[in-house]
């Protein structure tokens, strides 16, 4: 039986809604070079290869941070001082990137697509033809600025004909969307605990074949940031170089055993692409539209417009939700006002039921016309 949390329900990409059993599995303390400790990194390493769907020909490389501590990491390490990047944008975390980028030095070009559409393979096809210099292609699977879900398929094989190296910020959708990591082939693939797997926010993780971290020894343009030596660490005596996040890895380790007797990937994803749904028809009933297409929205985060009403102001509508229990997320986009709901996270379509009531009642309780004049069209 899945349980329920009894906290304020988190409709955002990440910290989401935990389990009580995860929580609960953060109540111990674990000494880091402990046989026991060890052990639970261990298993950790091989559930996240077994997730990936790939064996021992390749490696989980754990990390402490953020998700963004694991994407600066592997564009530092694995890239060469000689080597140049494409990065592909259409929303703020592939801006992320390419301003990571710029902070370390590395040299690369930024292929810009609007933020409502994903990136097409012909034209990376001719900018890769064009520019040999070019060796490593980097982007972002699922782009929770707008929740749009790029095409890593077919850039991922056209990245390999090329014989350049393929760099996947995964992040939202590992754990919670179908990713053949050895068939694209992806070669560092980034995601983070707090995500679709559903762990607390404490690490992040790189799962790559095993020649390509090799490949990155010596060129890690950071101490603590260095892949290869964060990979040998693990090699050598299955520790982390530098103090763990001993709780949040405790409590991955139990998120992980929940993830697998869910079902998995394909489990896991049918429940998110459930919720997604019935946000989509409850929302829907109250005006609004997301704004994006159906070809390329995601089941992970959705961003709709704000209400056309003069007495509609975001931060009042924030609190209404939140003193109803419901934490949803503001937008990131550039040219529209939005904001975002996620249904990733341990949540049920009834919780997305629930979340539409409050956003009726608090919309009336600040005067605006239910159903909406959505702000966005789609």
């Amino acid at each position: 039986m899945i349980e329920h949390s009894q906290d304020k329900l988190l409709f955002t990409p990440g910290p989401l809604t935990t389990s009580p059993s995860v929580k609960q599995a953060m109540l111990h303390d674990a000494g880091s070079w402990h046989f026991e400790f060890a052990q639970v990194v261990k298993t950790i390493r091989e559930g996240l290869l077994r997730v990936a769907g790939v064996g021992e020909d390749y490696a989980a490389v754990l990390l402490q941070g953020s998700g963004t501590y694991g994407v600066e990491a592997v564009l530092g390490s694995a890239i060469p001082a000689q080597g140049k990047a494409l990065i592909v944008v259409n929303g703020a975390y592939g801006e992320r990137m390419a301003k990571t980028a710029a902070v370390l030095q590395i040299p690369h070009e930024v292929f810009r697509c609007a933020e409502s559409a994903t990136p097409d393979p012909a034209a990376l096809d001719s900018i890769l033809r064009a520019n040999p210099a070019l060796t490593h292609v980097a982007m972002v699977h699922c782009e929770t600025t707008t929740g749009i879900l790029n095409p890593i398929e077919p850039i991922g094989r056209l990245v390999a004909e090329h014989h350049r190296v393929f760099i996947v910020d995964a992040m939202s959708s590992f754990g919670a969307v179908p990713i053949d990591a050895r068939g694209l082939p992806v070669d560092f693939l980034i995601s983070s605990a707090n995500k679709g797997l559903e762990g607390v926010p404490g690490f992040c993780f790189v799962i790559a074949p095993r020649h390509r971290l090799l490949e990155c020894e010596g060129r890690a343009r950071s101490l603590s940031l260095d892949l290869f030596a964060q990979w040998q660490g693990f090699e050598k005596n299955g520790q982390f170089r530098f103090t763990p996040p001993t709780h949040a890895l405790l409590a991955f380790a139990q998120a992980l055993r929940e993830f697998e007797a869910e079902g998995g990937v394909p489990a896991r994803g049918a429940r998110y692409a459930a919720n997604h749904a019935t946000l989509l028809k409850a929302m829907g009933e109250l005006g609004f539209k997301p704004f994006l297409p159906a070809a390329c929205q995601s089941y992970i985060i959705t961003a709709f417009g704000y209400p056309v009403a003069p007495s509609f102001h975001f931060p009042d509508f924030y609190r209404q939700l939140s003193d109803r229990g419901m934490i949803i997320y503001p937008g990131k986009l550039t040219q529209l006002d939005t904001f975002r709901i996620g249904t990733i996270g341990r949540l049920f379509p009834e919780d997305l039921v629930r979340l539409a009531h409050a956003v009726e009642d608090s919309l009336q309780a600040m005067g605006c016309p239910v159903p909406v004049t959505p702000g966005v069209t789609g």
